[in-house]
């Protein structure tokens, strides 16, 4: 099951996993349709519950069975989630489990919780102590799950982090657990998806002018990306560095009725785009009301330091030119916040594309350079300034040169192993593997 046609991070993995394993296994991947899995309507969720019991009955006929995990896309509940999940654990001859989330089984934070009441947020803390509280009952239930499945037959996971790892066997008790970063793209692809490209193949830049300095950012448009850094850095940049934002709201955040994205509308407001000194002036008291005379009309107009020609919202792409707008950037930043996250699929595929790349120093990129040292110029999470002067200063060498030593056929090598009948290399290539992305 999958996600496997919609835009979701973790349906281009398996696209990509796909490709990476065809020379290995016969596959076959089965599609997840979120609109059964994610309602709470009873009569859609009986569909949703046949839909994973289909699945369960296929998977007898294949050797091995890989499941991708994102907890969201089996359902909306804690109940739906462990029901199915354990529907397919329980089918499943041979198990493997790829985490993309790491939930924390320890509960609320309760530091942070009195913290915010003590500021006032009564909300917001009420919100953390109910997100704290599900995410370890899901967490407990499902590392439960699996330590039960291990006693009954060969049953692995797979992280994409040395700390998660080490979490997996000595807290979780899980007994195989193999880790490896995001990999998505081989070296030869990438060479000819850089040869190949250009930026006239975007039309929203063939208004740019063709020495303009290119800086991307990259994802979903959502709070903890935290772009408002990078359109604040730009402010300290020269006028001929333009900010490239490639992605969109994803489709399951997208609000009826609503005019536009409050985090849209964030961004807009950080770049004074639609906006005039009036604006600004009544944002910070609400009151203020102004008499304008015929020299001040036209400063109303536009706010001077408006971004619209520097910034340039360029929607959201398909896994290939996803890739190829990244070989067009002189540089990918990845400003994002720290929100527990274990991986990071646009900096893996910047890396692979051999981009240059500058990254918030966040726990999750952290762990991902620990497999590529020195490949990530790191700069503090929100500080603009220092993002500015790292993108003015130039790149400590040729990111172009690099030579992942993690890549796509060492990932195959794990997914081999987690996946194999027997420990060891004695795994058959001919055998089938099933791909669950859940």
């Amino acid at each position: 099951m999958s996600t496997f046609d919609e835009l979701c991070g973790i349906a281009g993995y398996t696209r990509a996993l796909e490709r990476q394993l065809r020379p290995a296994f016969d596959i076959q991947v089965f599609y997840l349709d979120q609109y059964l899995m994610r309602s709470t309507q009873r009569r859609v969720n009986r569909l949703a519950d046949r839909e994973i019991k289909a699945i369960c009955k296929a998977l007898s006929g294949f050797d091995a069975v890989n499941i991708q995990l994102e907890f969201g896309t089996l359902g909306m509940t804690q109940r739906q989630i462990m029901r199915r999940l354990d529907w397919l654990c329980r089918a499943a001859p041979t198990l493997s489990v790829t985490f993309h989330t790491i939930l924390d089984d320890e509960g609320p934070a309760w530091g942070d919780v009195f913290a915010l009441l003590g500021q006032g947020k009564v909300k917001a803390a009420r919100n953390m102590v109910f997100g704290g509280t599900k995410n370890r009952d899901l967490a407990r239930k499902t590392y439960g799950l699996l330590r039960r499945m291990q006693r009954s037959k060969p049953t692995r996971v797979i992280v994409h982090t040395r700390r998660d790892a080490r979490m997996m066997k000595d807290i979780h008790r899980i007994n195989e657990v193999l880790h490896h970063p995001l990999a998505f793209i081989d070296g030869e692809t990438a060479t000819e998806a850089r040869a190949a490209v250009s930026r006239n193949d975007f039309p929203l830049l063939r208004q740019v002018p063709p020495d303009a300095k290119l800086i991307g950012t990259f994802g979903f448009v959502s709070g903890y990306k935290g772009f408002e850094t990078a359109i604040e850095a730009m402010r300290y940049l020269p006028e001929d560095h333009h900010l490239l934002i490639f992605g969109g709201i994803h489709p399951q955040t997208i609000r009826r009725h609503e005019p536009r994205d409050p985090y849209i509308d964030r961004l807009l407001k950080r770049a004074k785009i639609g906006q005039t000194i009036l604006d600004e002036l009544r944002d910070r008291d609400g009151s203020t009301s102004l008499a304008l005379d015929g020299s001040s009309r036209e400063l109303l107009e536009r706010h001077p330091h408006d971004l619209f020609d520097r910034v340039h919202f360029m929607g959201v792409l398909g896994d290939d030119d996803f890739a190829r707008a990244m070989a067009i950037c002189d540089a990918v930043v990845l400003p994002y916040m720290e929100v527990g996250q274990s991986s990071s699929g646009p900096i893996a595929i910047a890396l692979e594309m051999g981009c240059r790349i500058i990254a918030s120093r966040t726990k999750t990129f952290l762990q991902y350079a620990r497999y590529h040292p020195d490949e990530v110029e790191f700069f503090d999470i929100g500080n603009f300034a220092e993002l500015a002067h790292r993108l003015a200063a130039p790149p400590p060498r040729d990111p172009r040169e690099r030579r992942p030593r993690f890549n796509v056929d060492t990932n195959r090598q794990v997914y081999v192993e987690a996946n194999s009948l027997r420990r060891g290399p004695l795994f058959s290539p001919t055998s089938e593997l099933a791909t669950a992305n859940a």
